[in-house]
């Protein structure tokens, strides 16, 4: 590049910006070459081609940039006319600065302070040109040119990466504007496919990274699908899918592109793009939704793709595996909102299916009495089958999420309330699908499993309840209640409360007891054991139905053993204080009580032993017991619940350093005569201790050093 001296008149001429072609604004500074604005790639010209092929924008390289809507910065107006005067005006002599706080609107530039070089703003329509000039001789000011048609504005920043910032951010606002006016003048479908593509491409290759980058395409959008999508070809409609695609991927779409898309994979279920293009975009929905009571047209474009898979062959087995590359290969899946989110679609869409399938009862009863075409009566039939495969579809669904592992504790939560309509509890395909998730819920191990099967609180009904035999839900002779039954019992449901509950559904149990069902033969051995049934009238009759089967009367005989047993046991007489040794077990224990009289024992020590809740079992049977030490022992809360139902004189407990919880340490609150209390290093919470402080009225002292309460 030649170099002019300072002080020539050429030198002094060529200095003007307002020169054409644009020349350096300064002799000394070294001009970079214009940016050229971010214009999108040249669009694919066969635009049959686009459903079959889609291209990628590639992802700018370099710095990244948030948006700038408005900030502060200093300006500089450069007018273009041909006087000298205005040249020399212009020059670097006496060019001045004024700082203005500009404002990127939607259609112009304009400054908060309208004065000066901004006293009128500048529209994006006008601006010719927008780039940046390198460096600025020894000061090093950054600036960039924004050229209009009578002359340029100057913009100064502090640094390179914030001149870039704004020279991207007007970029953006302009090309906003420009594909405004197209969307909205446009008519011709492979026009507007066109321009919709070329402004995703900008969207996805601009260095700025914001929110409002990736929305304002979509809202664009959304707009032009509200006026033109009834006008739109199929083959319009797939190619404005394909163009959305890439914008999809990190971004919910709006409800009207939700709508859009619902309305496709109604009208075409079985188009390649429902699995090509809307699965990344449902599997996005499904792993971020937070809340789909804010966006229920998300809700239902989720429901019509999924009713889309079912659609296709072997719709159901293809349901099955989208759901399964939700949860992915791993033990646990690594999206917990992908459970709740599915559950919540499931659970809206089998409402919805049973209050379509009222009206098309209700409908088709009209037609039968008013004598209606055998036509209209086929119509409604279709419809009420239709109906019945959509149930058949969502609750599939269920039964797959049961089949994880890691979703069963919250599966079993969020079915815990009973969140469907009756009338789907009646319904026998409906059945069958609860069914097989109640039985696995019921078959896990895991306490937090199968407790989800009974009511969310007392005096609240649950699936124990509506399975039980004459219930809403039981059609299986009591299949399903049995296996229920049988782990409760055998699990952590053995106990007084759970046997009380029991009480009210004694009929069934009788029932089920005449037919040698050994769950029911047991529950009532143990409800006469534990005295759970005062009437004696009735007790005679549990009686009777035990010694009418083979099986009751076994269990029936061993009961009266025990009781026997427990008579000498409970006899007056034996020791009042009783220590065990060290490293003594559940068996030793059980030994040791079941060869004397222990029924003065008030003073029972099992520190450092090695029980553990099994030998709750036996404890409650010593009636006169006040003072218990279980200290260092693995006696839990399981062993803790049992205890607080039957001891109820008990005055001294020590608990220290055993794994009791909340959960256990909480049933204490029944044992109204405790004055000693020894909770130190257990996983007591401060709340708890506040509520067993306001409940136990006779407590006096409550050691909880090393506890979230001390």
């Amino acid at each position: 590049m030649a170099t002019i001296r300072p002080g020539t008149p050429q030198q002094l001429i060529n200095d003007i910006s307002g020169s054409s072609p644009p020349m350096p604004i300064e002799a000394n500074v070294t001009v970079s070459e214009p940016v050229k604005p971010l214009e999108p790639p040249e669009p694919l010209r066969d635009y049959s081609m686009i459903t079959n092929s889609p291209s990628r924008p590639v992802s700018c390289a370099g710095p990244r940039y948030k948006l700038i809507n408005e900030g502060d910065i200093q300006v500089c107006r450069l007018n273009h006319t041909r006087t000298m005067i205005s040249k020399i005006m212009s020059s670097k002599w006496l060019r001045r600065w004024e700082s203005h706080h500009l404002v990127l609107g939607e259609s112009e530039i304009y400054s908060l302070m309208p004065a000066g070089f901004m006293e009128e703003s500048v529209s994006y329509t006008s601006i010719e040109d927008v780039h940046v000039i390198s460096r600025w001789d020894a000061g090093q000011k950054f600036c960039l040119r924004i050229t209009i048609p009578d002359g340029s504005l100057l913009l100064q920043a502090n640094n390179a990466y914030l001149r870039d910032q704004w020279l991207h951010s007007i970029q953006w606002k302009k090309q906003v504007l420009k594909y405004q006016k197209l969307l909205r003048n446009t008519r011709r479908p492979e026009v507007l496919i066109k321009e919709i593509k070329n402004m995703i491409d900008l969207t996805m290759t601009t260095p700025l990274q914001d929110e409002e980058i990736y929305q304002v395409p979509l809202e664009l959008v959304s707009d032009l699908l509200q006026q033109n999508t009834a006008s739109m070809s199929r083959m319009a409609h797939e190619n404005i899918i394909v163009a959305l695609a890439p914008l999809l991927e990190n971004n919910h779409p709006s409800p009207e592109i939700c709508d859009f898309f619902s309305k496709h994979c109604k009208n075409s279920p079985r188009s390649n793009l429902v699995i090509e293009m809307f699965t990344p975009v449902v599997q996005r929905i499904l792993k971020h939704n937070m809340d789909f009571g804010k966006y229920p047209r998300m809700r239902m474009f989720v429901q019509d793709y999924i009713l889309a898979l079912n659609s296709q062959n072997e719709g159901l087995k293809v349901v099955q595996n989208f759901v399964k590359s939700m949860h992915g290969p791993a033990s646990t899946c690594p999206h917990p909102r992908v459970l709740p989110n599915l559950v919540s679609v499931c659970l809206a869409a089998v409402y919805s299916c049973f209050e379509e399938r009222q009206k098309a009862l209700t409908t088709l009863c009209v037609t039968v009495l008013c004598s209606v075409a055998v036509g209209d009566k086929n119509t409604l039939n279709r419809v009420l089958q239709d109906i019945e495969e959509k149930v058949q579809c969502f609750m599939a669904i269920f039964s797959t999420l049961c089949t994880f592992e890691d979703w069963r504790p919250g599966l079993g939560s969020l079915l815990q309330p009973i969140p469907f309509p009756d009338e789907a509890l009646a319904h026998e395909k409906v059945l069958i699908h609860l069914r097989d998730i109640i039985k696995k819920l019921a078959e896990d191990q895991r306490c937090m499993v199968h407790m989800t099967l009974l009511g969310i609180r007392e005096n609240k009904e649950g699936w124990f309840q509506l399975f039980c035999p004459g219930g809403l839900c039981c059609n299986d002779e009591g299949e399903a209640f049995t296996v229920m039954l049988e782990k409760f019992m055998a699990c952590c449901c053995r106990r007084k409360k759970f046997l009380q509950n029991m009480s009210k559904m004694l009929g069934p149990c009788m029932l089920l007891a005449l037919r040698e069902n050994t769950a029911a033969i047991e529950v009532m051995c143990a409800m006469l054991e534990l005295e759970v049934v005062e009437n004696s009238d009735t007790k005679m009759q549990m009686v009777t139905t035990l010694q009418s089967t083979q099986t009751g009367k076994k269990q029936y005989a061993a009961l009266c053993e025990r009781q026997i047993a427990l008579r000498e046991l409970q006899q007056k007489g034996g020791p009042k204080k009783l220590t065990l040794p060290s490293k003594s077990t559940d068996a030793d224990l059980a030994k040791l009580l079941s060869c004397g009289s222990f029924g003065n024992l008030e003073c029972l020590s099992l520190a450092f032993t090695q029980v553990t809740s099994a030998s709750a079992e036996h404890l409650i049977k010593l009636p006169s017991l006040r003072y218990l030490n279980l200290w260092s022992t693995q006696f839990g809360d399981v062993g803790l619940q049992l205890i607080s139902e039957h001891l109820h004189k008990l005055q001294v407990l020590n608990l220290c350093e055993t794994p009791v919880t909340d959960k256990g340490l909480i049933s204490l609150t029944s044992m109204k005569n405790l004055r000693k209390l020894n909770l130190n290093s257990t996983n007591l919470s401060a709340l708890t201790f506040e509520g067993l402080k306001e409940k136990l009225p006779a407590l006096q002292e409550c050691d909880v050093r090393y506890t979230d309460a001390w």
